[in-house]
């Protein structure tokens, strides 16, 4: 399967904010000592090894050529080698990793089937990769749910799914919804348990995963045990605090490639798209309430940091239980940097013990830095 594909990706934004406050930002000049002074050291490493690859700026560049571009997938091997560490996937924990393709609405879905070692049935992981629904791929986005599959024993599915503009919303929200159906339905295939199959997915994918629990459910087929989202692209807004803080070009994704993604996934009239399937922070407490078990993983230095949090916040409200996780000094895309990023494995460690538990029916949990105060979230979080 030939996948030309490379980048990261990326994501959105979160509730609205004034429009007074978005005249009020900032310079980049006056925002950066502060948040470049929080800086993780080693997640410091991994931007001047993309800065050093001399990307171009995502919205400057046509879908195509973007999708050639250097990722943070790229930075992370060129940390690696520089410190003398095999670039090379892990393979420890697994017993095989298998490309191949599932049924779609519109032809075959590339995915990657990570297995276990063991004997099972597994539960299953349903995961999709970000790249803001126009770039990035299996490969991009491979040590996240490889990370998962090791560390949960579960079967891993990532799902590749059609990107934009070629194919515009709604068609990554129904390959993924289709993804996921079929590996319910199938699971035996992959020694998999149709009644433990979670979901999962880092930026877009994140958007993605959510949206296929409010498909299930409002179909009224079962929905995942649980959600694993990991720094969601779930709002159209550019102008929260994070994106003011964070989106100015410093942290992998600025809040300019950010408006690029959306427009090429929904068009011209982004910022009027009201729809959950697309925007989820739109959904309605109606909407959200009887989805499963959540946990959101957001980054102290991300611009969707905000959006994330007040994901949280309404899927709280609307009565589902609800865990949030911050990590501070690191970016978008952290969650995959293991092999060179401490707080990366920290993470990676809390979303497989959050897996492990709903697989077990006994609740969430993990580490995870000190959160902020719980009035400020009005959720769950463990300290």
């Amino acid at each position: 399967m030939k996948r030309s594909f490379k980048w990261i990706a990326a994501a959105l934004p979160m509730f609205t904010a004034p429009a007074a406050l978005a005249e009020e930002a900032a310079p980049t000049q006056t925002l950066a000592p502060k948040t470049q002074a929080a800086v993780d050291a080693q997640m410091q490493q991994v931007l001047d090894a993309h800065k050093a690859l001399n990307p171009k700026p995502l919205h400057t560049l046509e879908p195509k050529a973007a999708r050639k571009g250097p990722s943070a997938t790229d930075a992370v091997k060129a940390v690696m080698k520089k410190q003398g560490k095999p670039t090379e996937p892990d393979k420890t924990k697994l017993a095989k990793v298998d490309d191949t393709t599932l049924p779609g609405p519109a032809g075959d879905l590339p995915v990657r089937i990570y297995t276990p070692e063991g004997t099972g049935p597994f539960p299953v992981v349903v995961y999709y990769h970000g790249g803001g629904f126009v770039i990035a791929d299996l490969d991009t986005y491979d040590a996240g749910p490889r990370a998962l599959a090791q560390q949960t024993g579960a079967v891993v599915v990532s799902v590749h799914y059609r990107q934009a503009p070629e194919h515009p919303f709604p068609a990554a929200a129904h390959d993924a919804a289709a993804a996921f159906r079929y590996i319910q339905q199938n699971a035996a295939k992959y020694n998999g348990d149709p009644k433990r199959v979670a979901v999962a997915g880092e930026s877009a994918g994140g958007n993605l995963a959510t949206g296929v629990a409010m498909q299930q459910k409002k179909s009224g087929g079962p929905v995942p045990v649980f959600e694993l989202l990991v720094y969601p692209f779930v709002s159209t807004d550019l102008n929260t605090p994070s994106h003011k803080a964070n989106g100015q070009g410093n942290f992998l994704v600025s809040n300019q490639d950010l408006g690029w993604f959306w427009q090429n996934y929904l068009g011209q009239d982004w910022q009027k798209n009201k729809d959950p399937l697309a925007v989820p922070l739109q959904a309605t407490p109606a909407q959200l309430k009887g989805l499963p078990p959540t946990m959101i993983i957001t980054a102290g230095l991300d611009p969707l940091k905000d959006e994330g949090a007040a994901y949280a916040k309404k899927l709280q409200a609307a009565g589902v239980k609800t865990e949030l996780k911050n990590y501070d000094g690191v970016t978008h895309e952290f969650f995959g940097m293991a092999s060179v990023v401490d707080t990366s494995k920290r993470a990676q460690a809390d979303a497989a013990r959050a897996l492990k538990g709903a697989f077990q029916d006994s609740g969430i949990g993990g580490s995870g830095d000190a959160p902020p105060e719980r009035g400020d979230t009005g959720i769950k979080q463990t300290p």
